[in-house]
This record gives structure tokens, C-alpha cells and sequence, in this order.
């Protein structure tokens, strides 16, 4: 009865929200805006860190590395164990993605298991820049609903994960 319930609130708050993005300017943000939590430029990132070793960046690289070394293969895992279908696969009746998603699954949502992967990092190692950093997180995860690839349960699951995985490898491994 519970699941049922979730569920429900899940694909109602979907609908809510997805039906905003019909506006030229609303997929277009959404679209730039995840394209920026694609995963080569979080690999980048930390790589440019160590390289550049600015202030703490030699320890906050370190902890990119780490934290997505453990949250990308628990990402996968859970991802493919799980095989939640996506939106569309769900409500074709009602709606089209806006993407092609670069996978068949949609739990939990790997853009923005990553965006709160840096976002918990930058929390760690520069909290000045944390409220910044968590507000561009959270819009990758909405940017991903309004996209029409994930469910808002999606996107909390993929937020959960990359916070865990950063604060377990800060905590084993710094």
C-alpha cells in the first residue's frame, strides 16, 4: 500500500513538473544545464585539480576520485539490479522525453548521483562555495524530470547515492 502510494506521488509529481518543460526556454536550460553534469567533465575536474594543485585541490581531487570510484559501480549495479523503466516507458500514453537517455534505466539518476558527488565535496573542502554548489545540484536533478528521463524518486535516490559515496570516501580515505 505504501509502494503504491509513492509510486503514485512519484508519477503525479513527474507529470507536474514535465509539464512545464514544453517552452522553447525551459528545455533549452534544462538541457545545457545537465549537459554540464555529464560524466567526462567530472573526470576532467578532478584530473585539472591534481594537476593544477590549487590550495586543497590535491585532497578535494583526491576525494572526486574516490567518491566517484565508489559511486559509479554502485550506480551501475544498482541500476541495472533494480531496472526501473523511465518516464516515457512508463506513460508513453502522456508523454515523450525531450532526450534519448544513454541508458535504458532510471533508478537511481547517475547526472545527479555525480552533481552531488562535487556538490558534498565542495561542502567539505569549501563551504563558502557549498550553497552554490548544492543549488547547481539540485537543478541537475530537476533539469533530469524536465527532460523527461527521470522521476523525482530518481533523482532523491541518485542524490543519496553521490552524497554517501563522497562523505564514506571522505571519511575511509582522507
Amino acid at each position: 500500500m505504501l509502494l503504491k502510494r509513492l509510486e503514485q506521488w512519484d508519477q503525479a509529481s513527474f507529470c507536474r513538473l514535465f509539464n512545464r518543460s514544453s517552452s522553447r526556454f525551459m528545455f533549452t536550460t534544462s538541457y545545457w544545464l545537465s549537459k554540464t553534469a555529464d560524466g567526462p567533465l567530472y573526470l576532467l575536474l578532478a584530473a585539472m585539480l591534481l594537476v593544477l594543485e590549487i590550495n586543497a585541490a590535491p585532497s578535494f581531487g583526491q576525494l572526486l576520485l574516490y567518491s566517484f570510484a565508489l559511486e559509479l559501480p554502485l550506480y551501475l549495479l544498482l541500476k541495472n539490479a533494480i531496472k526501473r523503466p523511465r518516464p516515457a516507458d512508463v506513460l508513453s500514453a502522456f508523454i515523450h522525453a525531450h532526450i534519448i537517455p544513454s541508458d535504458r534505466f532510471s533508478l537511481p539518476s547517475g547526472h545527479t548521483a555525480g552533481a552531488f558527488v562535487v556538490a558534498t565535496a565542495v561542502a567539505i573542502y569549501y563551504p563558502l562555495f557549498w550553497p552554490l554548489a548544492l543549488s547547481w545540484a539540485l537543478c541537475i536533478g530537476l533539469s533530469r524530470i524536465m527532460l523527461g528521463v527521470h522521476f523525482p524518486l530518481d533523482v532523491i535516490a541518485g542524490a543519496l547515492l553521490g552524497t554517501l559515496c563522497t562523505l564514506c570516501s571522505y571519511m575511509l580515505y582522507i
